[in-house]
């Protein structure tokens, strides 16, 4: 894969990711969007690997997203635990439901809430297991910005574009901070800039071919 392609993939890719990523607040099909980019910019940063022949660039890039994935599938794994093997779900929605038989999910859509006898540690249950499956989303995506924080910094580095480095960061910030709202808005920032940095690669200046000098000549005895 030639530099010109990696750079076109790689940027397309940042940008599929910028506009899937807002499907969470629209659309959620845009969000296929943004797995196509990150699959664009894993090839792209493997071709890039090759180029400048380091391997980081494209390992760590790769690591970051498997840990992202499994990040994914764990805090789901501990939801689907949470609903159909404890009773934190069901408690909560017989205080709302009081006449509500556990198990009989058809009744409640007729049923009318009622959230009058309902007190603090009725609702504690029910935080504590939302905070768990998002603590556990929180620390793998912490993980993977700083995996590939790696990647990018290496690419940087090598191709001498200091946006790579700078996007990296804000990335990793963003991730610490999306246990508020405001990390999500950072880490889009981070992928705009990531999205320019790839246009501005350029290929490397060629080495001069250095010459050996031929070796002086020696005057012939007389």
């Amino acid at each position: 894969m030639t530099l010109k392609s990696s750079k076109i993939l790689g940027g397309i890719g940042a940008i599929l990711i910028l506009v899937g990523t807002l499907g969470i607040f629209g659309s959620p099909y845009l969000l296929i969007l943004a797995l196509i980019g990150v699959i664009l910019v894993l090839v792209a940063l493997h071709g890039l690997a090759d180029y400048y022949k380091e391997k980081r660039i494209f390992s760590n890039a790769f690591y970051g997203f498997i840990a992202e994935i499994v990040g994914i599938v764990a805090a789901g794994a501990t939801l689907f635990y949470i609903i159909f093997y404890t009773s934190v779900l069901t408690d909560f929605l017989q205080k709302i439901y009081p006449g509500w038989t556990k198990g009989d999910w058809a009744a409640l859509a007729g049923m009318t809430p009622s959230t009058s006898n309902i007190g603090l540690s009725d609702v504690t249950p029910l935080i504590g297991s939302i905070v768990a499956v998002l603590a556990i989303l929180w620390v793998f995506t912490i993980v993977s910005a700083f995996l590939n924080r790696q990647s990018l910094k290496a690419l940087s580095t090598k191709a001498n574009v200091g946006l790579f480095s700078t996007g990296a960061l804000i990335l990793l910030i963003g991730a610490v901070l999306t246990i508020i709202l405001l990390g999500f808005v950072i880490m889009w920032i981070a992928v705009l800039l990531i999205v320019v940095a790839f246009f501005q690669l350029k290929p490397q200046p060629e080495q001069p071919v250095a010459t050996m000098a031929p070796p002086p000549l020696t005057p012939t005895p007389v």
